[in-house]
C-alpha cells in the first residue's frame, strides 16, 4: 500500500525536474543572443521623447533594439521577453518612468498592441548591423566582374 502512495509523488517530482530543465535551457539561449560591443553598466537617455531626443532605432529581432539619441550615440535595450511585432514594426512608442529612458522603460509596438518592458538598457560601442538582405547586389557584381577588353 505504501508503494501506491509514493508513485504519484515520484511522478510529480520527475515532471517538475523536466519542467525546470526546460526553463534553464531556454534562459541560456536568450543570453547567448546578445550583440557584441555592449557596455556592462546601465545607461539612460535623459528627456527621452521620440520627436526630440531619439534620432533612430533598429530592432534586433524580437529580443531587443538599438536606439540612437540626438548626439548619435547608440544604446541597446533588451526586452524582458520576446516582443511580438518588433522585428517588422515601422513605428514604436516609448513609455518611460520619469523623464528618462532606462531599463525601467517600456517599448510599445502600436500596430500589434504589444507592450514590451525592458530588462536592460546599456550603451553600445557599435552601431547595429546593416540590414542588407540582398547579398548579390548589382554593385557587388560590377566590382567582382572582370573588365571587358
Amino acid at each position: 500500500m505504501n508503494t501506491i502512495r509514493r508513485q504519484p509523488a515520484l511522478w510529480l517530482a520527475s515532471a517538475a525536474a523536466l519542467a525546470l530543465g526546460g526553463c534553464a535551457s531556454t534562459s541560456s539561449t536568450s543570453k547567448a543572443a546578445q550583440p557584441a560591443g555592449l557596455q556592462k553598466e546601465e545607461a539612460s537617455i535623459p528627456f527621452a521623447r521620440m520627436d526630440q531626443s531619439i534620432y533612430d532605432w533598429q530592432a534586433n529581432g524580437q529580443d531587443g533594439l538599438w536606439i540612437q539619441d540626438v548626439h548619435r550615440d547608440w544604446y541597446y535595450g533588451t526586452t524582458l521577453g520576446p516582443c511580438f511585432g518588433l522585428d517588422w514594426a515601422v513605428a514604436i512608442g516609448i513609455e518611460q518612468r520619469g523623464s528618462q529612458l532606462d531599463k525601467y522603460g517600456t517599448i510599445i509596438v502600436p500596430r500589434e498592441k504589444s507592450r514590451c518592458p525592458l530588462s536592460s538598457f546599456v550603451r553600445s560601442d557599435l552601431a547595429p548591423p546593416s540590414k542588407k538582405k540582398n547579398s548579390g547586389s548589382a554593385d557587388e557584381a560590377k566590382e567582382t566582374a572582370p573588365a571587358a577588353n
